[in-house]
């Protein structure tokens, strides 16, 4: 059953003025240890990278129905690669609590995601999906 749907459409170039204008602070604040790792990585695209990543924890916000509020902050929304490579979310402290509150007894929570970038845009689509145990 579908538990949360979100998306969000983020300009990569106004991740890169922010990379421009608050540096580390804007990277601390926003992101985390291993998206920070693979944007470096990426010289070259890392404003797209980290446009993608940002626009996957405003959707995961969404799927939830908080925004970035109730305890759900950016750097507990991670993207990471799952197995296979494609992309998921690692959650930690209050975005994982949120989800938590909404996995229905007997079920598990099982999180979908899609990123996808065209310069100037980045994209994420989030959905939420309970599974029977």
């Amino acid at each position: 059953m579908i538990v949360g749907l979100g998306s969000d459409l983020c300009n990569i170039e106004r991740i890169q003025s922010s990379l421009d204008r608050f540096g580390d602070r804007f990277l601390q604040r926003s992101f985390t240890e291993t998206e920070r790792a693979k944007a470096k990585r990426r010289p070259f695209t890392a404003a797209g990278t980290l446009a993608k990543r940002f626009a996957a924890k405003e959707a995961f916000s969404k799927a939830v129905g908080t925004g970035f509020k109730r305890g759900v902050y950016m750097k507990d929304i991670g993207v990471v690669n799952a197995p296979s490579g494609a992309p998921t979310l690692e959650l930690t402290n209050g975005a994982k609590a949120r989800l938590d509150e909404l996995t229905p007894d007997g079920h598990r929570m099982l999180v979908h995601l899609t990123l996808t970038d065209d310069h100037p845009w980045a994209q994420a689509f989030v959905i939420l999906e309970a599974l029977p145990e």
